[in-house]
Order: structure tokens, then sequence, then C-alpha cells
């Protein structure tokens, strides 16, 4: 399966919106800007985050690739603005070879869900826009804070399932995400999914860039890596 298999969020074309560039985002604070309630019907992120254990989901693996992204905004209220440049990885964790793709990169609007939303899952609106290569590597650069990972996309049913494994100041952390139709969609959960993390957000992306796993306690560490397993064991899988 190749790697354009890793194209899975909805992404509005950029004449579909009121125009919302970095300036508008930090007019009068990083509040939230009205124009994205306005579109939020094109671009709802509905998702569930769960703690991995264990190397399971190998054999769920159908591709990979590294991520390095960056923080320009983290607002109190949920507003993130981010830069993330995409490598494909083959087998190895190596660039691939041949025809190698040059890395994706994007800058991602997230904020909070529109009123009403309700469920186990978390609803955010997400904007996201491919932009040059060379800008991006800027926007890092300039970024508040920062991490890296790996992505693998998963063969599992019941959504877009993606597990990321965090390298540097936030390993071993490795989280399973899955984007869902809606907030209340029943969900089979596999085995090694051991702990629901959906909405904490100290664990979040941007938190995590902020304040890495390296700056816990050795107790907050141990307390989130301890298991309590979230599915049901009627219909997990082995």
């Amino acid at each position: 399966m190749g790697w354009q298999l890793q194209q899975r969020r909805v992404v509005p074309q950029l004449t579909s919106l009121p125009f919302l560039g970095v300036a508008g985002l930090l007019h009068n604070g990083v509040g939230f800007n009205p124009a994205i309630r306005r579109c939020s019907s094109l671009a709802l992120e509905i998702e569930r985050r769960f703690l991995v254990a264990g190397d399971q989901w190998r054999r769920h693996s159908r591709w990979q690739q590294r991520l390095r992204q960056g923080y320009l905004v983290s607002a109190a209220d949920g507003l993130t603005l981010r830069v993330r440049i995409s490598q494909p990885l083959a087998e190895g964790h190596q660039p691939l070879a041949g025809s190698q793709p040059i890395p994706a990169a994007h800058l991602t609007i997230k904020a909070a869900p529109p009123e009403g939303s309700a469920g186990p899952a978390l609803t955010r609106l997400e904007f996201e826009y491919p932009i040059p290569l060379a800008d991006a590597e800027t926007l890092l650069k300039l970024s508040s804070a920062w991490l890296i990972k790996r992505r693998y996309g998963l063969d599992l049913p019941g959504g877009d399932w993606v597990l990321d494994v965090f390298e540097g100041d936030n390993s071993p952390l490795v989280v399973a995400e899955v984007e869902l139709v809606s907030a209340d969609q029943p969900l089979q959960l596999p085995s090694w999914c051991v702990k629901e993390l959906t909405g904490q957000h100290g664990l979040s992306n941007a938190a995590l860039a902020h304040h890495p796993l390296a700056r816990w306690s050795t107790e907050q560490r141990q307390a989130l890596l301890m298991p309590s397993n979230p599915g049901d064991p009627d219909t997990s899988e082995p």
C-alpha cells in the first residue's frame, strides 16, 4: 500500500473560507476567530486517543512517516496554529528510495468545537493547508515549541486509525488515534489500547511540545504509563 494512504484528513480549499491569516488569528489576542465558526461544517475533527502498550499493533501497519511539527500559537481556549513537515518512510524508518516523494508541509488551525458537540470523542474544528516546504522550515524555527514522532497508518475497522511513536523528550510514549464519523460512534478497541487519553489536555500534541514527558515527575510518568484497559474484554481484539 503506497505512501499516499497517509492523506486522511479533509482539507478545505482556501477559496472556500474567509481569509484566515496569522494576523487575523492574533487580532485582539489569540481568541476564537468567528470566521472559523461560520465554516465549521467544512472541517470537523472527531477523534478518540488511546495509550498503547506492546507492539502487537505493528501487524496492522500499512504506511509510516516521520513528522516534525511546531506550534506558533497555543492558546488556553484550545486554539492552536501548527506547522508540520511529513516525510514518508520505508521499512526501517528510512526515506523511500527511488522516486522518493518530496516531504509534505502543512499549516493547521485547530479550535474549540461548535456549540452542542457531545459524546465520548473529542470534537474540534480543523483547517489544514499545504504550504511550501521552505516556508515550513522557517516557521518551525519560529515555533515556540516542537516535537518529533513517527506515525503509522493502521488497517483497523471502525474509523481512520493512526499510531504515533513519540521521539526525543516524549519517548517512550505511544498513542493511537482514530477519527470517527460522529462523536458517539461505537468503537471496537484492540487490546493494546490500554488507557483512553481523549480530552486529556496535558497529553495533547501541543501540550507535549511545550511540556514533554522528560519534564514530568517520575510519579506522573508512572501514572500515565499504568494500563487501565478502556475496552470491553468481550469485544477487544486479542
